[in-house]
């Protein structure tokens, strides 16, 4: 068998996940991406098309991984290691559809841990969200303060924590959960629904479109650039240990949405007007990470500033 690792990334096809598998292609690994494809798209991924280390399998986690990692683990030997990144990403469609988010969010990851347990992976990375902490009054944000989630996503990813620690506790699973902060860059869709606010922003603003912000754009974020994150979550993936609790990913800087508005209207030629709306409920109203944790864990700290991180992405746009 080869020495080369073998990682599973789920939601590798998706906008995170295939930055990631860039990653672990470049340092060797040999990766098995596994998508259903809602979101995540093969073109991601066309730089590695026809790579002997690449497989990509279409499997929807919320169905388990065994049936579909079987042929797979026969020529490559057992999995190493997961980086569970496939999920449903939209705040607003958990409120909507929180049967679905349960489906996708919860009940996926668990599918994912049990593979994990039975197999005997590792070490786990586990793609969780700023969305479990709400609307907190303290910043910037800590891994150890209350998490009062406001939608069925943030609930759904705090849950999947839970069960992390209990893998990492009871079965031994070395486990990393991430919480990640606003993560924009390349590759995110800004025609899908769950796309993050600086795609939408850009793809209007460089067709010279109105930018239209909820609520009074006074919300602020830790916007944080998708290289950055895949760097982190390898990171995480190949440091040693693990106990299954959290570390935030995010820059310890934050903007409001208006300086952002502001920002990339400028970078895309300041053609577009800028417009508000109501507030969307299940919204919180500021958000910065503290990225202490992270730094102390895996040694990861974001080195994009938001004006680079914003270029790049308006200019992948005009590619």
């Amino acid at each position: 068998m080869s020495t080369e690792p073998f990682v599973v990334v789920t939601g590798g096809a998706g906008f995170i996940g295939s930055h990631t598998v860039d990653r672990l292609m470049e340092r060797g690994a040999r990766v098995a991406v596994v998508d259903n494809f809602s979101t995540g798209k093969r073109s991601n991924l066309a730089r590695w098309a026809g790579h002997a280390n690449l497989q990509i399998l279409g499997v929807d986690i919320a169905d388990g991984l065994f049936a579909g990692l079987a042929d797979l683990e026969t020529r490559w030997g057992p999995v190493e290691r997961i980086i569970h990144l496939a999920a449903q990403t939209s705040v607003i469609h958990s409120i909507e559809n929180p049967l679905f988010d349960v489906r996708n969010n919860y009940t996926g990851t668990v599918q994912v841990l049990e593979y994990a347990r039975r197999k005997k992976v590792k070490k786990i990375v586990f793609a969780s969200s700023a969305a479990v902490y709400g609307d907190v009054s303290e910043f910037p944000v800590e891994e150890d303060f209350e998490c009062v989630p406001l939608s069925p996503y943030g609930i759904d990813k705090l849950g999947s924590e839970h069960w992390l620690r209990y893998h990492s506790k009871v079965h031994g699973l070395d486990s990393a959960p991430l919480r990640f902060f606003n993560v924009y860059g390349p590759r995110q869709d800004p025609h899908s629904p769950y796309s993050g606010v600086i795609s939408i922003f850009s793809d209007r603003a460089h067709a010279g479109k109105e930018l239209l912000i909820f609520g009074d754009g006074e919300q602020t974020r830790d916007f944080v650039f998708v290289g950055d994150v895949s760097r982190a979550i390898v990171a995480a993936c190949f440091a040693e240990g693990g106990d299954g609790s959290a570390a935030n990913i995010g820059t310890g800087t934050e903007t409001s949405v208006n300086q952002l508005a502001a920002l990339i209207n400028e970078l895309c030629g300041g053609r577009s007007t800028i417009s508000h709306a109501a507030t969307r409920e299940g919204e919180i109203l500021k958000s910065v990470a503290d990225v202490t944790r992270a730094m102390q864990r895996f040694g990861f700290a974001a080195q994009v500033e938001l004006v680079d991180g914003l270029r790049e992405t308006v200019e992948s746009l005009r590619a």
